[in-house]
C-alpha cells in the first residue's frame, strides 16, 4: 500500500480574464499538465483587452518551444514581423538614435569585451557609432534580417538574437484555439463578485452576472488593471513607482502599411513629456504615444502622436490610463495575479509579456497542492518582486541617462534620484563600463545595458586593463570586428524577403 502526499495535488484552474495574459496561461498550463487538472477560463465579450503590447523580447520563443508553437505559423496567423530590437531616437538629445540590439556586441579579446576597445578608440575619434559594432543593430539599420545559425559559430550570425511584433488580439485568438483544443473550457460572462471561505480567506468562488458561479482550487487573476480578484477580493495593495516613472497614459491607434522597407525592429520616439512607439506588423503598423498627464494633456498627446505617424491612423487613438508599480504580493492564498493584474511597467523595452512569461513559469515551479504552502508562496512573490524591479532599474535608466534637459518632463528625470541599486551600477559603469549581473533571475544582458548607457550617453572610463594590448593591435582588432559585421550584414536577405520566403500572412480578410 503506497502512502499518500502530504500535499495531495488540486484539480481545478480557474483563470479569470483572457487577454494575451489570460489565453498565453491557458495553452501553456494545458501544454504542460497533459490533463491532469480541469482548466477553465472566464472572460467576457464585453470587456475589452489592452493589446498594447505587440512587441517581444527573445525569451518569447522560449514560451513558444515549450507551449509547442511552430514558429512561422505563429507569425502567419498573427501578421507578424521579426525583432532585432529597439530604436530610441531624440532620448539622449534631439536627432540623436542608437539602437539596442538583443544579439552580442562584436567579440571578446581576451577576456576583455569589445566595447571597452570601442571607448578607447571613440575618445580618440577612430571609432564608428557602436550600433557598426554589432550584427543586430547593423542588420536592423540596413533592414535585414536572417535566422542566427549556430552551425557556423565563428561568425557573427550565430549570435544573432531575435524577438517578434505581432498583434496582440490576433496573437489570444491564436492561443485560445490551441487552449480549448487541449482541453480548457472557456466560460463567457463578466463576474460581478468574488467570494471567500470564511475559515482561512481563501477565495471560493466568482459569481457571474447572470448568477452562474464558478468555483476552483486556485485562481489566477489575469484581469488586467482592474485586478478584480487580487486586489478587489484578496485586497493586496499596490507598490506605486511614479516618482520614477512618471508616464501613466498611453493612446494607441494603428496606421496603414506604407510603402518604405519593412524595418525589423521597434522604434521609440522621445517627445516632450513621454514617447511614442512604432511598431511595424505585415498588414500595418502599430503605434502609440506613452505620456506624463501632469505635464501634457490628453487633446495634446493625441496631436503629437497624430502628427508623427509615417502613414495615416486607420482608427481614432484609443486611451489607457495606468499606474507604474506592482502589487505588493503576486500570490495570496489562492490567487495569483498575472499580467497586468500584478503590476505595469511601461512597454519601453517589450516586457509585458515577458513578464506573463516569467509568471506562468515561475508558478509552475513552485505549482501548489492543496495545502498551499507558505513557503512556496513566498518564495514566488520574493522572486517576482526582485524581477520587477530589475526591469524597473533598466527602464528608469533610459530617463535618468540623458542629456536632454528642453523640457519640464526631462529636467526632472535627468536630476531626479534613482533606486540606490540603480545608482549603484550607474556608479560602477562610469568607473570602468563594467557590468556585473546580479542574479540568473535578470532578464537583461550586460549587451543589453551597455548598448542604452552608451547610446544614452552616460560617460563612462573604459578597463584599464584595455592598456594592456598594445595600441596597434587593439586598434586592428576593433577595425576588424566592424568590417567583419558590415560584409556579413550585407549578406543577409531584407526583412521583407525573409518573410515571403518563409511566412508570409495571408490577407487580413482571408
Amino acid at each position: 500500500m503506497t502512502a499518500s502526499h502530504p500535499n495531495p495535488p488540486i484539480k481545478t484552474i480557474t483563470i479569470v480574464g483572457g487577454g494575451t495574459a489570460g489565453w498565453m496561461t491557458a495553452a501553456l498550463l494545458s501544454r504542460l499538465f497533459l490533463g491532469a487538472y480541469e482548466i477553465r477560463l472566464i472572460e467576457s465579450e464585453e470587456i475589452g483587452t489592452i493589446g498594447v503590447g505587440e512587441a517581444t523580447i527573445p525569451a518569447i520563443r522560449t514560451y513558444n518551444g515549450l507551449a509547442g508553437i511552430d514558429e512561422f505559423e505563429m507569425v502567419r496567423a498573427t501578421q507578424a514581423t521579426f525583432k532585432l530590437g529597439i530604436e530610441f531616437r531624440n532620448w539622449r538629445a534631439p536627432g540623436h538614435s542608437y539602437i539596442h540590439g538583443f544579439g552580442k556586441i562584436g567579440q571578446d579579446l581576451y577576456w576583455l569585451h569589445c566595447h571597452q576597445f570601442w571607448l578607447k578608440e571613440q575618445a580618440a575619434g577612430r571609432a564608428k557609432h557602436l550600433d557598426h559594432y554589432a550584427l543586430n543593430t547593423l542588420a536592423a539599420r540596413m533592414n535585414r534580417f536572417a535566422m542566427p545559425d549556430p552551425s557556423n559559430p565563428y561568425s557573427p550570425v550565430a549570435d544573432l538574437d531575435y524577438a517578434y511584433h505581432f498583434d496582440a488580439s490576433l496573437f489570444a485568438r491564436f492561443l485560445r484555439s490551441r487552449a480549448e483544443q487541449a482541453g480548457v473550457l472557456r466560460i463567457e460572462g463578466r463576474i460581478v463578485a468574488a467570494n471567500r471561505r470564511g475559515q482561512d480567506g481563501f477565495l471560493d468562488h466568482v459569481v457571474l452576472a447572470d448568477g452562474r458561479t464558478v468555483d476552483g482550487d486556485l485562481f489566477i487573476d489575469c484581469s488586467g488593471m482592474r485586478g478584480l480578484l487580487i486586489g478587489g477580493a484578496m485586497g493586496v495593495g499596490y507598490e506605486d513607482w511614479d516618482r520614477w516613472l512618471l508616464c501613466d497614459r498611453a493612446l494607441a491607434v494603428p496606421s496603414a502599411r506604407g510603402t518604405g522597407p519593412l524595418t525589423p525592429y521597434t522604434r521609440s520616439t522621445a517627445h516632450d513629456a513621454g514617447w511614442q512607439w512604432r511598431i511595424p506588423l505585415q498588414h500595418r503598423t502599430g503605434n502609440g504615444h506613452v505620456y506624463a498627464s501632469r505635464f501634457v494633456s490628453d487633446e495634446a498627446a493625441a496631436q503629437t502622436l497624430l502628427a508623427h505617424l509615417d502613414t495615416p491612423a486607420l482608427a481614432d487613438p484609443r486611451p489607457v490610463r495606468f499606474r507604474p508599480g506592482k502589487r505588493l504580493r503576486a500570490w495570496e492564498k489562492n490567487v495569483v495575479a498575472l499580467g497586468l493584474a500584478g503590476g505595469f511597467l511601461e512597454p519601453l523595452e517589450s516586457t509585458s509579456i515577458h513578464l506573463i512569461q516569467t509568471g506562468i513559469l515561475r508558478l509552475v515551479a513552485l505549482f501548489p497542492g492543496q495545502g498551499f504552502n507558505a513557503a512556496d508562496i513566498d518564495e514566488y512573490n520574493r522572486q517576482t518582486d526582485f524581477e520587477y524591479r530589475d526591469v524597473r532599474d533598466f527602464i528608469i535608466a533610459h530617463y535618468k541617462v540623458t542629456d536632454r534637459e528642453d523640457s519640464e518632463f526631462w529636467r526632472y528625470l535627468k536630476h531626479m534620484d534613482v533606486p540606490d541599486s540603480l545608482a549603484e551600477r550607474l556608479d560602477l559603469f562610469r568607473a570602468s563600463a563594467r557590468f556585473f549581473m546580479h542574479g540568473k533571475a535578470e532578464l537583461f544582458r550586460e549587451e543589453s545595458w551597455v548598448q542604452v548607457l552608451l547610446g544614452q550617453g552616460l560617460q563612462a572610463a573604459y578597463d584599464p586593463m584595455v592598456d594592456m594590448i598594445p595600441d596597434d593591435q587593439a586598434r586592428a582588432f576593433l577595425q576588424d570586428v566592424e568590417e567583419v559585421i558590415a560584409d556579413v550584414a550585407q549578406g543577409l536577405p531584407t526583412h521583407e524577403a525573409f518573410i515571403a520566403r518563409h511566412c508570409l500572412a495571408p490577407p487580413p480578410s482571408a
